[in-house]
């Protein structure tokens, strides 16, 4: 559970790193990306923990799905909400084919990993 958590959290402090300054084009580049690096190193003090949690619970790959669902959940919602970004279909369906790879990622077919 704190695998997850620390990912979740991990993800918002990225996303913002990554997309918060698309609301402040007027800022010169050279500060949008100090301000994101700023931004960024709280992500990696709870990114490096939660792998190091979760690997052995999870395999490695199981973590980067895990990890790839969050970033996108985390980043649809910010779009939504921040960036004012309205949902589509092909958002929708992108998002539904990421459930069925975590589906797969998991699927326990009684062999050993």
């Amino acid at each position: 559970m704190w695998t997850v958590l620390l990912l979740i959290s991990s993800n918002v402090f990225m996303t913002i790193a990554w997309y918060g300054h698309l609301r402040f084009k007027g800022f010169p580049l050279w500060l949008v990306i100090l301000v994101s690096w700023v931004i960024a190193l709280p992500e990696y003090a709870l990114q490096v923990p939660a792998n190091r949690m979760g690997h052995g619970q999870f395999s490695a790959s199981q973590l980067k799905i895990i990890q790839e669902v969050i970033s996108l959940t985390v980043f649809f919602i910010f779009a939504a909400i921040y960036l004012g970004e309205k949902p589509t279909l092909k958002t929708g369906v992108a998002a539904i084919l990421l459930i069925g790879a975590v589906v797969i990622a998991f699927w326990d077919d009684g062999k050993a990993n």
